[in-house]
């Protein structure tokens, strides 16, 4: 009768230890919803020349922003595990400032990135090498626009159609 006695002590001082350990586990490591609202979505810059660029594009196209890179660009099959992993590292984290698509389809018809002067340090170049990398690789043309205080809807468009007509003639030749 006294290893029931022994047994139940046992179990009850068990019981106890975990309670206690998952209450102090709960109160310091519980890490909830950490987030506060964003700042807005475009800057100051940004949100100027999406509306010069909307127009520049014309109804036929409708202008996206903040679209990542790993929405556009998939890792092609047949690479080991970490060949793989690390492709899809370099661009998980990535996005383009803008992309227009089609209207008709929302089929992707270029990235737009918006270069400012953050733009000029290595760290930046080295993306803005990757962007253009991955964009070659894709075969999706990559309109680099410098940032400026305004610019003009005429300028953008003949910009953005010469991108496109670059691109199409690259297709032609190509096939």
């Amino acid at each position: 009768m006294s290893w029931v006695l022994i047994l139940v002590v046992v179990a009850v001082v068990a019981a106890a230890l975990v309670a206690a350990a998952s209450k102090k586990a709960g109160s310091g490591s519980k890490v909830g919803f950490p987030y506060v609202p964003a700042k807005a979505l475009f800057s100051p810059a940004e949100r100027s020349f999406l509306g010069v660029l909307d127009q520049a594009v014309g109804p036929e196209h409708r202008v996206f922003g903040k679209v990542r890179v790993a929405d556009l660009a998939s890792v092609k099959p047949g690479l080991g595990t970490s060949p793989r992993q690390g492709a899809i590292n370099r661009v998980a984290a990535k996005h383009f400032d803008f992309v227009v698509c089609r209207a008709s389809d929302l089929s992707v018809v270029c990235a737009v990135e918006l270069n400012d002067s953050s733009h000029v340090g290595k760290r930046a170049q080295a993306r803005d090498e990757l962007l253009g990398n991955v964009c070659e690789a894709i075969g999706l043309p990559l309109f680099q626009v410098p940032a400026k205080r305004a610019y003009s809807v005429q300028e953008l468009q003949a910009q953005f159609d010469s991108v496109l007509g670059v691109a199409l003639a690259a297709a032609v030749v190509a096939a």
